[in-house]
């Protein structure tokens, strides 16, 4: 099946700088593109989709959410972090079901979708649930169980550990590779150093990546600092977790040489800046990261701390509140943002077939209406990105050259049926 896309603005990254091809045309052989350029092709196409008025784009990349955290969407508002997940947060999830778990993963593919999300490194459990519905849908995703270990308990008998291992060796490029599978420590407050060193150490055998969260929080850092005489970053360092392909979510706290540790290990860290100003975390120092060549992405958190999943809107806000912090109105650039959210979201989940729109790439690919009177005039396309667009600007949603989502619709799933199905489990959740 060979499919053009033609007539629409084509935003394509080369040389590290953001071009865009104007009244352009993009060729789609099976899942891959086959042709760019502003000239029209020759060559024959099965399906022609004329789309004036549109930028392409490529597809976004949620790097760090908890995708069935939808239903948990407003529990606990306005509280500090460790308040809101011991009290409101883990003991709501004890009430989870397969059922649940499916019916808020669902709910979540929705939303993701409709804002241009084409892949996202989701940490939770029950994931076989999530699994199936991003199969039906046709998305993407790195997903890993989330793991917590107990002093009482030895790392042979972690159940959560099992469970991810087990993940692993069932589902690890599973669905034509669209689905990858990582391993997860929760957290070093939520682990033992025995736990966290022993894991690492699977996770290195299987040649698999790690999803963490990291200095999040102030008090994250000195309780940490407090105990063990070293910062969380320092911690999973010497306990061999950056050994690893290293997702590290938020990095609010990190210092200059945690930073330092981050660039040795090419880690990459996940800003999410709704989520760390909705909680009071604080503002992550992305700027100097960035200038240390740090492979930092963007992530929305989950919907029950951000509380939505626009990554529109978490690039919005990556682009605008470092400049008032900093009182610098230079520093983190849309472009910058952009590939926050799309290449190096790539690198993170290990994806070198996607990430940009050129020849060879995967077609994930995301059409933004510019005919809104809130988009007239786009005199620069990666800054319209970040200050202007909103999530209800994505027009269609295209994963290896499947659409997806088309100006309001669902191609793939049932919407109505999700809704419905969402609202029986979320009434049974709160009964």
């Amino acid at each position: 099946m060979k499919l053009l896309l033609s007539h629409a603005d084509i935003l394509t990254l080369k040389d590290g700088q953001w071009h865009t091809l104007r009244d352009a045309y993009l060729g789609i052989q099976d899942d891959t593109i086959c042709y760019l350029s502003e000239t029209a092709p020759t060559e024959a196409f099965d399906r022609i989709k004329s789309l004036p008025g549109k930028l392409l784009i490529p597809g976004l990349i949620n790097c760090h959410c908890h995708a069935p955290m939808v239903f948990l969407r407003g529990i606990g508002s306005d509280l500090k972090l460790q308040d809101w997940l011991y009290h409101y947060i883990f003991p709501t999830e004890a009430k989870w079901t397969d059922a649940g778990v499916r019916a808020a993963s669902e709910l979540a593919i929705l939303e993701l979708l409709g804002s241009g999300v084409t892949s996202f490194s989701d940490m939770y459990y029950r994931n076989a649930q999530t699994i199936q519905a991003l199969c039906e849908a046709g998305m993407k995703a790195n997903l890993c169980r989330s793991t917590q270990g107990r002093p009482e308990l030895p790392y042979e008998q972690n159940t959560d550990c099992k469970e991810g291992l087990a993940l692993f060796d069932q589902f690890h490029g599973y669905n034509g590779g669209k689905i990858r599978i990582d391993l997860c420590i929760h957290a070093e407050y939520t682990n033992t150093p025995a736990t966290i060193e022993a894991y690492s150490a699977a996770c290195f055998e299987r040649g698999a990546g790690m999803h963490i969260h990291l200095s999040e929080t102030q008090h994250e850092q000195m309780e940490c600092i407090k105990k063990y005489g070293m910062t969380p970053a320092a911690l999973f360092e010497k306990l061999g977790t950056f050994k690893n392909r290293t997702t590290a979510a938020h990095c609010v706290w990190v210092t200059q040489e945690d930073m330092d540790i981050l660039k040795a290990n090419g880690v990459s860290p996940v800003h999410c800046p709704s989520s760390n100003m909705k909680i009071g975390s604080g503002f992550a120092p992305v700027q100097q990261m960035l200038d240390r060549g740090i492979n930092v992405t963007i992530g929305t958190d989950g919907a029950a701390s951000n509380n939505n999943l626009n990554m529109l809107e978490e690039m919005h806000l990556a682009s605008v509140i470092h400049n008032g912090y900093t009182g610098d109105p230079t520093v983190v650039k849309p472009g910058d943002v952009l590939k926050m959210a799309t290449v190096n979201g790539a690198r993170l989940q290990g994806r070198s077939d996607t990430g940009n729109l050129e020849l060879g790439k995967k077609a994930d690919i995301v059409a933004i209406d510019f005919d809104k009177p809130h988009l007239i005039p786009a005199l620069d396309y990666p800054a319209m990105l970040c200050y202007a667009v909103q999530g209800s600007d994505v027009c269609m949603t295209m994963v290896d050259g499947q659409i997806l989502y088309q100006d309001g619709e669902y191609l793939t799933v049932d919407a109505e049926r999700i809704r419905v199905e969402s609202r029986r489990a979320l009434k049974e959740l709160y009964e």
